[in-house]
């Protein structure tokens, strides 16, 4: 199709293009920027934490003044919890990933290291932890049962940093510790605390995001009371989840009524808790998103019907000279391509320019280049999806009607 009438109609309605260009390039410019937003908060909310999220449950127990013998009224908390039908495995546990808080410590490769290698979130562990939170093992081993230590007596005396101990990494924290080989049988250190690697589990996220990194962790053989943690447990159904943690908190009450059940869920109702202001911003962007389009969409029909009531003489002439439908419909797609065109070239320049902007003002990364065409791809269908039906009733209009309006 020629173009040249085309260009010469829209230099004679040069504000009425500059419009819709305009409007257009804002669209693609935000709409790439909240593309981008939304893929890196459905990322954030995807990430996977290593455990089995469908078969835990969470219960944290608060009593008042100091408590009489922990670990002994733990070890009745546990034999209680274990009689629970439906109870797989539990597991007294200091953290799990996704949460508010977490303990954290700086793993470096000697002693006394200037600037750490990472930071890592501290797991304690008791017997039967790595199976209670669903890890899996790719590489070394479990804890040993000597290996196992009270972290309230290993507070007290001090005797975790002079001796040393295992640890067991996450996959992603024992590759940035050793790039070039495996971590099994190698000694770090947090601080000058000697840890001997003896496992790694392939995926362990932490509590809280911490040096732009959520997966590096550590796990400890430190037995933990309901006191400094709360009690894990994992169910054999799912589907009874419930029912489970019902029964489990009666059972723990029965052991001492006089503590407060602070807390009892399910970890998936701990995880959405955390991720909630993320689904919110998620579905903020697409409202904005689908705002914007709409608004467009509207200002693309409006111009087109306003040109289409403008051109009735000009389309029933060419109607009579022979043009057809098909013409006629092709020429204002055309037209709303070409516009469209321009306001993309536009919005992607200004999309780059926010990126820019974000980049610096909120540390976001930067978006890729893939999100630009997508948002072309976007408003050049939704143009043509838009100019469809003004160009459909153009088409329509009989030459004879056409060459008698004024």
């Amino acid at each position: 199709m020629d173009i040249r009438p085309i260009l010469s109609t829209l230099r004679r309605h040069k504000t009425a293009a500059a419009l819709i260009v305009l409007e257009i390039a804002l669209t693609c410019a935000i709409v790439c920027n909240a593309l981008f937003l939304i893929g890196q908060r459905i990322e954030t909310i995807s990430q996977p934490s290593g455990i089995a999220e469908k078969e835990l449950l969470e219960v944290r127990l608060g009593g008042i003044g100091k408590q009489v013998n922990a670990e002994a009224r733990t070890r009745e908390d546990l034999a209680a919890l274990r009689s629970v039908p439906g109870v797989k495995s539990v597991v007294p546990i200091n953290q799990l990933p996704f949460r508010r808080n977490s303990w954290n410590t700086g793993l470096s490769l000697v002693p006394d290291q200037e600037r750490q290698t990472l930071s890592a979130s501290q797991y304690f562990a008791s017997e039967g932890t790595l199976d209670t939170m669903g890890l899996e093992l790719i590489g070394g081993r479990d804890f040993q049962p000597d290996e196992y230590q009270n972290l309230e007596s290993v507070i007290a005396d001090n005797s975790l940093e002079s001796t040393g101990t295992s640890a067991i990494l996450s996959q992603a924290a024992a590759l940035k510790l050793f790039p070039d080989g495996s971590a099994l049988g190698k000694t770090i250190y947090s601080g000058r605390q000697p840890l001997r690697v003896v496992g790694v589990v392939k995926e362990l996220a932490r509590p809280s995001k911490m040096d732009n990194d959520t997966r590096y962790s550590m796990i400890l053989p430190l037995r933990v009371t309901y006191v400094e943690g709360f009690y894990l447990i994992r169910v054999t159904d799912p589907a009874r989840r419930d029912e489970v943690l019902k029964a489990a908190v009666a059972a723990l009450e029965k052991v001492d009524p006089s503590r407060l059940v602070r807390a009892k869920r399910s970890y998936e109702e701990q995880r959405n808790k955390y991720f909630a202001n993320d689904r919110a911003m998620v579905g903020l962007l697409v409202t904005v998103c689908v705002a914007l389009l709409v608004v467009t969409a509207l200002g693309i029909i409006g111009l087109a019907s306003f040109w289409v009531q403008q051109r009735t003489k000009q389309i029933g002439i060419r109607r009579a000279l022979g043009a057809t439908r098909g013409q006629i419909l092709r020429y204002f797609q055309t037209e709303n391509f070409l516009l469209a065109t321009v306001g993309i070239v536009l919005g992607m320049l200004m999309a780059y320019s926010i990126n820019l902007w974000l980049m610096n003002a909120y540390e976001l990364p930067r978006m890729p280049i893939s999100y630009l065409p997508i948002g072309a791809l976007l408003l050049w269908l939704l143009g043509q999806i838009a100019v469809f039906g003004p160009a459909h009733r153009a088409a329509a209009v009989p030459p004879a009607v056409a060459t008698r309006s004024a």
